[in-house]
């Protein structure tokens, strides 16, 4: 057998290692719908502990939303389990295409076209719509899934300071002798919560000759005025030529993404993506769930609404308990620690105290920028706050890093 001893004590002490280091990555078992209140096991073979989900990407609460549920088990009923097919050869039903123009009205583009998941769009689209005479010029911080498109294409890539307009556009300025230029960004970025530049970033597009990507995970249907996303809030609606985004965080939280777009790059990704070509499409199930989260999503504002008071009563009450917190305002509020064990050790502490929120650290997020990400849910209320912020200063007091300033934490903690 190829797999030998050796072989395997190196890997064993590999992780041996990430244990005795503190970062040794330890799933929970939840044993219930996802909500801001759920029963969870951990470590494995424990008692099941209720606790408060400060860490999901069930933004606007609609995971577990009764209407949604019924919706989905229509959809099982009327189109089945399963297309156990890819979409170009009999994978593709009526209602994957009434999605497809849905989600076009309701992002504002041209076009639509389904994926697995947000990352296969990722990973399908710029190979799909660029050449090795190309250059794709993206911020500093764009969410992995995006990066490992990139490295798909054969295009040259280049990158820019976050957020740094000046930077971009001495970059676009570099590569003015490229057939096509394309900048890529995240809307809001997942990690630290803070919103791109996009009507910035449009303007220096349009100088340029430049296409402009945006993967909007983290803001489809609560970010903006009404929900439509960071294109919305920063007064660019068509004006975006590439919006990749997923079902599974606001929109539902279960599965499937899509690119939106210009109708022309849309086609070009169901004529060559590989991910659309070569993966089976979204579950009808799937499908009918969205449809109906749409819906709700058009009929009225009020999960958003109370998701931005929610947001801010969060980001007030660990800002005068004394954290060091992640300038936005976004439902993603990082709580800076910027040691790694030390983001462990108070997630462990936390849990104890009846609140789930997980440390990220490296490769996660930059080395010495270590921190819990909380993330705001509209089916939080007040009183899961409020005792979530109880827990917070406890564990803060606990680790002595309440009202101290970041160089002090790393004085104490390292990083």
């Amino acid at each position: 057998m190829a797999y030998n001893d050796k072989m395997r004590a190196l890997y064993q002490e590999q992780l041996e290692g990430l244990k005795a280091a503190g970062i040794f990555k330890q799933e929970r078992y939840i044993h219930s719908p996802q909500a801001a209140d759920i029963e969870v096991e951990f470590p494995e073979g424990s008692s099941l502990r209720k606790v408060i989900n400060m860490c999901a990407n069930n933004y606007l609460g609609l995971s577990s939303h009764p209407d949604v549920i019924k919706a989905a088990h229509e959809g099982l009923d009327r189109r089945g389990y399963g297309m156990s097919s890819v979409r170009f050869i009999c994978g593709t039903q009526d209602i994957h295409h009434e999605l497809e123009k849905k989600v076009t009205e309701f992002l504002g583009t041209e076009g639509t076209l389904l994926f697995p998941s947000c990352m296969d769009a990722n990973a399908g689209v710029f190979e799909a719509v660029l050449t090795k005479d190309d250059v794709m010029i993206s911020d500093r911080l764009v969410h992995a899934s995006l990066i490992d498109g990139i490295r798909l294409c054969s295009a040259m890539h280049d990158t820019f300071k976050h957020s740094d307009m000046a930077h971009l556009e001495s970059k676009l300025q570099l590569h003015s002798d490229k057939r096509l230029k394309m900048v890529i960004t995240d809307g809001v970025f997942s990690m630290d919560g803070d919103t791109a530049k996009l009507d910035e970033m449009v303007a220096l597009s349009n100088k340029y000759e430049a296409m402009l990507l945006v993967d909007d995970s983290h803001a489809s249907g609560f970010i903006g005025k009404t929900g439509r996303g960071t294109h919305e809030k920063c007064g660019v609606m068509g004006k975006i030529d590439i919006i990749t985004t997923t079902f599974g965080k606001a929109l539902g939280g279960a599965s499937g993404g899509c690119v939106s777009g210009r109708k022309e790059l849309v086609e070009m990704c169901r004529q060559k993506a590989r991910p659309y070509l070569f993966s089976n499409t979204i579950a009808p199930v799937v499908v009918a769930g969205v449809l109906k989260v749409l819906d709700i999503l058009n009929a009225s504002t009020e999960g958003r609404d109370k998701l931005e008071r929610n947001a801010a009563y969060w980001r007030k009450g660990l800002t005068d308990a004394g954290f060091v917190l992640k300038e936005g305002d976004t439902p993603i509020v990082p709580v800076m620690l910027f040691n790694a064990k030390l983001s462990q050790d108070v997630s462990r502490a936390l849990y104890d105290e009846g609140v789930y929120a997980v440390g990220f650290f490296f490769p996660v997020v930059p080395q010495g920028q270590a921190r819990i990400r909380t993330q705001i849910s509209a089916a939080h209320e007040t009183r899961h706050l409020d005792k979530a912020l109880d827990a917070f200063t406890k564990v803060g007091t606990k680790f002595n890093i309440l009202g101290k300033t970041k160089q002090e934490i790393i004085e104490m903690y390292g990083n």
